[in-house]
């Protein structure tokens, strides 16, 4: 069986491209809205919790976890969920552990600068 050749530089771009992000501004805030890109228009359940990750909220570029990084430092109010993301803000001492809520085995993470 033979398969389809890729070229090399699309491999690179799928396997960069990790994360959606909407970046808004309201009123004297910057709003961020990220999510690992595999959950967009997902949505999860776990008990009484119902999670969507919707694409009129989180829907924007699709760009790398390094450069939301730089988004999530630079924005006043950030809603992220994903394994990648929450765990590189983790990481990066952007977010404090303890404040990640699992959601179905997704974390989840908000941050609010005042």
């Amino acid at each position: 069986m033979r398969g389809k050749i890729i070229d090399k530089t699309s491999i690179e771009m799928c396997s960069t491209l990790e994360v959606y992000l909407n970046l808004r501004k309201q009123g004297k805030s910057t709003v961020l809205a990220i999510c690992d890109a595999e959950l967009l228009g997902k949505t999860l359940n776990e008990g009484k919790i119902v999670f969507e990750v919707k694409e009129e909220f989180y829907k924007g570029i699709k760009t790398t976890v390094e450069e939301a990084i730089i988004l999530i430092r630079q924005s006043t109010i950030v809603n992220m969920i994903g394994k990648r993301i929450v765990k590189k803000a983790v990481e990066k001492g952007l977010i404090h552990p303890e404040a990640v809520l699992d959601i179905s085995g997704v974390p989840h993470a908000q941050i609010v600068k005042v």
